[in-house]
C-alpha cells in the first residue's frame, strides 16, 4: 500500500494528525523496562490516538547493538499488532548516491519503515535511490524546528532565503513519494511550503515540549481536506503521567483548527 492510502486510512481511523516520537532515553523512566517494553507501554495507551509513529534512529543507535536489537523489536511489534500505523524512521540520512541507496535499503528493507527522513542538500542523485521505493514516503527537511534553523537556512539567495530556493527547485522534482519536514516552530514558513506543496504529505515537529503555538502551526500546515501532515510529539507524551490521555488531549486539541 502507498504510504499516502496508509496515513489517510490512519488519520480516519482515529481522527488524529498525531504523530508521536519514539524517542526513549533509558534514564528516563524504570530501570526495570527494557527500552522495547518502554516503547510498547507507550504504543499500546496511545494507538487509539495517533495516525503515526516515528522512533528517532540517534536514541538507539546511542545503546550501541542493544539498542538497535529494540529499534528492530518496536517495529516489528508495530506490524505486527497496528499495521494500519505507519511508521516513520527518523534517521536525517543525507550522502552520496552509491551510500545514499544503502541508507534507502536498510530503512525501507531491513528496518520496514514506511517513510524516511532525508536531507535533500546534496541534490536530487542523493536522494534517487530513496524515491525507487515508490510506496514508501521520502520526507525531505526543508525548515527545521531547532532555534538555530536560521542560522543556515535563511542564508540569501538570489531566490530568498536558502530553504525556500531549495523548495522551490524541489517542487520541480515530479516524484509522488516525496513528504515535506517544517518545524512547527516556525507557522509562517509552514504556511509558505504549503502554498508550494499543496498536495503533499508534510511532517511536522514542536508542538509538544518545544512549545509551537497549536493553532498556527495546524492552521498554517493542513492541506484543503484539513489533513495531509503528521504533527510530531515525544516527550511531552512519552515521560508524562499518562501517556494515553497526553496523546489524547493534544489529538484534540490539533483536531480543534482542522
Amino acid at each position: 500500500m502507498k504510504f499516502k492510502d496508509l496515513l489517510e486510512k490512519a488519520i480516519a481511523q482515529n481522527n488524529s494528525l498525531l504523530c508521536v516520537g519514539l524517542d526513549p532515553e533509558p534514564q528516563k523512566f524504570s530501570k526495570k523496562l527494557s527500552i522495547f517494553q518502554f516503547n510498547k507501554s507507550i504504543i499500546d495507551q496511545t494507538s487509539d490516538s495517533v495516525c503515526a509513529y516515528k522512533p528517532n534512529s540517534a536514541f538507539y543507535e546511542a545503546q550501541g547493538i542493544k539498542g538497535l536489537n529494540e529499534l528492530k523489536k518496536t517495529i516489528t511489534y508495530l506490524k505486527k499488532n497496528y499495521p494500519t500505523i505507519p511508521v516513520v524512521l527518523d534517521a536525517k540520512r543525507a550522502d552520496i548516491p552509491n551510500t545514499a541507496r544503502m541508507y534507502a535499503k536498510a530503512a525501507f528493507e531491513y528496518w520496514e519503515a514506511d517513510a524516511v527522513t532525508v536531507y535533500p542538500y546534496l541534490g536530487l542523485d542523493s536522494i534517487l535511490p530513496f524515491l525507487q521505493y515508490k510506496d514508501k514516503l521520502t520526507i525531505l527537511l526543508i525548515k527545521t524546528s531547532n532555534p538555530g534553523a536560521d542560522m543556515f537556512q535563511n542564508l540569501k539567495t538570489k531566490d530568498g532565503a536558502f530553504y525556500l530556493s531549495m523548495a522551490k527547485k524541489i517542487k520541480n522534482w515530479k516524484y509522488e513519494n516525496i513528504g515535506i519536514f517544517v518545524g512547527a516552530t516556525f507557522p509562517k514558513e509552514l504556511a509558505e511550503m504549503r502554498k508550494i506543496f499543496p498536495d503533499r504529505i508534510f511532517l511536522s515537529a514542536g508542538v509538544g515540549a518545544q512549545s509551537a503555538e497549536i493553532k498556527a502551526a495546524v492552521k498554517s500546515g493542513i492541506d484543503k481536506k484539513g489533513a495531509g501532515i503528521m504533527f510530531n510529539a515525544s516527550r511531552s507524551i512519552i515521560y508524562g503521567e499518562d501517556p494515553g490521555s497526553a496523546a489524547r488531549q493534544l489529538r484534540d486539541e490539533i483536531n480543534k483548527y482542522r
